[in-house]
C-alpha cells in the first residue's frame, strides 16, 4: 500500500530558498559536521564525549532535514500564489473567525512564508482539511485535537502575495 506524497505548493522565491539550503546541508553542511565528529572523536573515550555526542545528535537532525527538504522539493508545484476566487486553497490567505476570534493565516507549508509575520496552517491539518473548498461566508466545525468542536466562518480569502 503505497501512498503518494502530497503536492505542495511553494513561490518561486521558496523554492530557490529551499534549493539553496538543501545545497548546502548536502555538501558543506555535511562536510562541516564530519570534521566536528573526527575531532571530537580524536577526544579520546566516546562513551564520555559530550562534544562527540552533541555533534552525531546534529548530524541526525541534519539528514533528517536534508530528507524533509528532498521529499518536499520533489512534490512541489513551483510558481505564483494561486489568484484568490474567493475560494479556500493551498497558497491563499484566509481571514476567518475560528471559535468566536478572527484570525489571518496562510493555507499551505510553512516554508512558504518563512519570512512572514502570518501564521500558516497545514491544509492537512484539522483547522485546513475542514476549510478546505469552501467559499467566503461559508461555515463549518472541525475536531480539535483535544476533541472540542471548533466553528470555523471563512470571511475572506486573499491571494498571498508573499508578506
Amino acid at each position: 500500500m503505497s501512498e503518494e506524497a502530497p503536492v505542495t505548493f511553494l513561490t518561486q522565491d521558496a523554492y530557490d530558498r529551499l534549493v539553496a539550503e538543501l545545497e548546502h546541508l548536502s555538501t558543506t553542511g555535511r562536510e562541516e559536521i564530519a570534521k566536528r565528529i573526527e575531532a571530537a572523536r580524536e577526544e579520546g573515550d566516546l562513551k564520555e564525549n559530550g562534544g562527540y555526542h552533541a555533534a552525531k545528535d546534529e548530524q541526525g537532525k541534519q539528514e533528517a532535514r536534508i530528507r524533509t527538504l528532498q521529499a518536499l522539493l520533489k512534490n512541489a508545484k513551483v510558481g505564483e500564489a494561486p489568484t484568490s476566487t474567493g475560494v479556500v486553497e493551498p497558497g491563499t490567505v484566509i481571514t476567518a473567525t475560528i471559535a468566536g476570534g478572527e484570525e489571518v493565516f496562510l493555507l499551505g507549508n510553512r516554508e512558504i512564508a518563512a519570512n512572514s509575520e502570518l501564521d500558516v496552517y497545514s491544509e492537512a491539518s484539522p483547522l485546513g482539511s475542514a476549510i478546505l473548498g469552501l467559499k467566503e461566508g461559508d461555515s463549518t466545525s472541525y475536531t480539535a485535537p483535544n476533541g472540542r468542536e471548533i466553528a470555523v466562518t471563512v470571511l475572506k480569502v486573499e491571494t498571498y502575495s508573499g508578506q
